[in-house]
């Protein structure tokens, strides 16, 4: 569990823009500008006049003075900061509140291998493992997808994670999909063909692929369990 230090505020959304930035209407009427850590599209989650909850931020040297957390999709909260999934699954490791893994003894944020620094690393009994964390917004159907917008860094990801199984390492990939009306996980190869080919590469040469359905609301966020992975799914976007 991850519970956010401080009482968020809720908001309605307006937009989106310059990638990092977004306007949001707050409960007295007044107009402010969010920080948005997330750098991918967003598809599928900006939707003008949805609920949002966004974090104060009380740094004096920061332009913007909320960071944008959840916004609220089908009735239900929907992760957007990218710092959280990192935050949670270093905490559920630490807590052994993770099924499978809770016998590693060491885990470490941010080491370096390579010519990558990976989310997490745990050890235990001298087995070695590296993990990277992407956070899954995207949702078409049944279908959490990955990544929503071209991501040459996680290609790069995922080549290092096989250079690290060739090492001797354990790998693996854990999506997070911050949003309970998913039900299987897949690469969205309409998004970005190479890194769909790539995932299955990755995953045929030994990277794990975890994907944890990760349940949202006013105080923070849970794991509630892992999903179903289909590498190659049948999935009709609909035309933009």
């Amino acid at each position: 569990m991850y519970n956010y230090p401080e009482k968020l505020v809720r908001g309605k959304f307006i937009k989106r823009y310059k990638r990092f930035l977004a306007d949001m209407e707050l409960e007295d009427g007044s107009v402010i500008t969010a920080h948005c850590t997330n750098t991918g599209s967003l598809k599928s989650c900006l939707i003008p006049g949805a609920d949002v909850l966004l974090s104060p931020v009380n740094d004096p040297n920061r332009k913007t003075r909320f960071t944008w957390e959840s916004i609220k999709i089908n009735g239900i909260w929907v992760g957007v900061n990218t710092l959280v999934p990192n935050k949670l699954m270093y905490r559920a490791l630490k807590r052994k509140l993770l099924p499978g893994f809770e016998y590693f003894e060491k885990i470490k944020p941010e080491v370096k291998f390579a010519g990558s620094r990976f989310d997490l690393y745990l050890e235990s009994d001298g087995q070695k493992m590296f993990v990277e964390v992407k956070n899954v917004t995207y949702k078409e159907g049944r279908y959490a997808l990955f990544p929503d917008a071209p991501t040459q860094r996680g290609l790069k990801h995922l080549e290092e994670l096989m250079q690290a199984v060739q090492n001797g390492y354990r790998a693996a990939m854990f999506f997070v999909v911050p949003r309970r009306d998913a039900e299987i996980f897949a690469p969205a190869k309409h998004i970005h063909p190479e890194y769909a080919d790539m995932l299955k590469k990755a995953c045929e040469s030994g990277v794990e692929i975890y994907p944890w359905l990760v349940q949202y609301d006013e105080k923070g966020a849970a794991i509630t369990g892992k999903m179903d992975v289909d590498l190659n799914p049948r999935i009709n976007p609909p035309v933009e």
